[in-house]
């Protein structure tokens, strides 16, 4: 029913217990000399109630059909105020609606705002100030604090429901906004995992071997430095911009469908000579994502020690069970990161650490931590335990 909903809730409640007040006032009897035409005025009263509280719960029904025919009923009741009154009622008798005129004028104000709430409140005060002038009574005379009422009330639910309206849009354009940032990183990943190092491989290889290979590396080298361009200059969810429209559906199944995986068995893969796997003998059960991801994350660190600290540079990967999180370490014994060096890569469109390593593991509820020296480089992965 979205922020509306407990709006219309509380307007039905408010034509309950408005309903009741006009029926205790008539129990008594205190100056209604027909109270058998009054209490048909109720019966209509209590159908329209229940007919109106089920149709504003049924969005599709809200709109000016339904509040036109909700003020000329309330109206309608509220006119039919003599035949039940008779013509000696005094100046300060209460209409047979009491305080169930204002419903409609509530309604018109959720709906349609402050002014519409205001119009409504106007037409059922002419209709009360009309019912009053045809009864002969002096206007000059009449007491004017329950049209008063009705307007403060018109305007105000009016100007609130419009206020939660404009901030149920503005949370809907945050969510959607966040959705196309984590869309937006994640294929910037994906590119990065693939088609960036693919080029970067063209290049370096074509490099080596010379002739027509080299001119293909060359071009390779300016295919990857646009697309590293596009990806670094593409337009972020929190510009103008604002959000693409419609977001790539995602590919992964639930977590609570799938099964677990072992995080261990799926890093015990990068064992080789230059680097060692450290894992507990026990398999460490994560989510199919996570332990993806993790994998993904690790694997670009291992490509930055290669990249960066040449072939012969070793590398460890720890991986350790703790009681609410499990944490995966890659240290190396290169000759460390330069002070800024990750802070230019990332404005350059080099997204490895930024996205690839950090960008995966925030995405999985966790944090990154690097450290650096000339001793070498340690990455400190840790993401919650568990399905997550």
């Amino acid at each position: 029913m979205g922020i509306e909903g407990p709006f219309w809730r509380a307007i039905a409640v408010f034509r309950i217990a408005s309903l009741g007040y006009a029926a205790v006032l008539l129990l008594q009897a205190g100056g209604y000399a027909h109270p058998v035409i009054g209490w048909a005025v109720i019966g209509v009263m209590a159908a329209w109630t229940a007919a109106s509280t089920y149709a504003y719960s049924i969005v599709a029904w809200r709109g000016w059909w339904l509040l036109t025919m909700d003020l000329l009923v309330s109206a309608g009741c509220l006119l039919a105020t003599p035949f039940v009154q008779g013509p000696t009622a005094t100046i300060g008798t209460m209409p047979i609606t009491a305080t169930w005129v204002a419903a409609p004028v509530l309604a018109w104000g959720v709906y349609g705002g402050r002014r519409t709430g205001a119009v409504a409140a106007a037409l059922m005060s002419v209709a009360d100030l009309w019912l009053r002038g045809v009864r002969g009574v002096d206007l000059s005379a009449v007491p004017v604090n329950g049209a008063v009422l009705m307007f403060l009330a018109g305007i105000v639910i009016g100007h609130v429901a419009r206020l939660a309206k404009q901030a149920e849009e503005r949370m809907q354009r945050a969510i959607e906004i966040e959705a196309a940032g984590r869309e937006r990183e994640r294929l910037a990943r994906d590119i990065h995992d693939s088609v960036l190092q693919v080029l970067a491989l063209v290049q370096r290889r074509g490099a080596e071997i010379g002739g027509e290979a080299a001119e293909l590396g060359r071009l390779a080298g300016e295919q990857e430095a646009v697309l590293r361009e596009l990806v670094r200059s593409a337009p972020r969810p929190d510009r103008a911009t604002g959000p693409r429209r419609r977001l790539i559906p995602s590919r992964r199944p639930p977590a609570a469908a799938v099964p677990w995986t072992d995080l261990s068995a799926a890093l015990r893969r990068y064992g080789s000579a230059q680097v060692t796997v450290a894992a507990p003998a026990d398999p460490v059960q994560l989510a199919p994502r996570t332990v993806d991801e993790l994998t993904a994350a690790v694997g670009n660190a291992l490509d930055n020690v290669r990249r960066h600290c040449g072939a012969a540079a070793r590398a460890w990967i720890l991986v350790e069970n703790e009681t609410d999180r499990v944490v995966v370490t890659v240290r190396d014994d290169g000759p460390g990161i330069p002070a800024g060096r990750l802070e230019a890569a990332a404005a350059d469109g080099r997204l490895g650490v930024s996205q690839s390593i950090r960008g995966r593991v925030a995405d999985l509820g966790g944090g990154v931590t690097i450290l650096s020296s000339a001793e070498g480089t340690e990455i400190e992965m840790w993401v919650p335990a568990g399905l997550s």
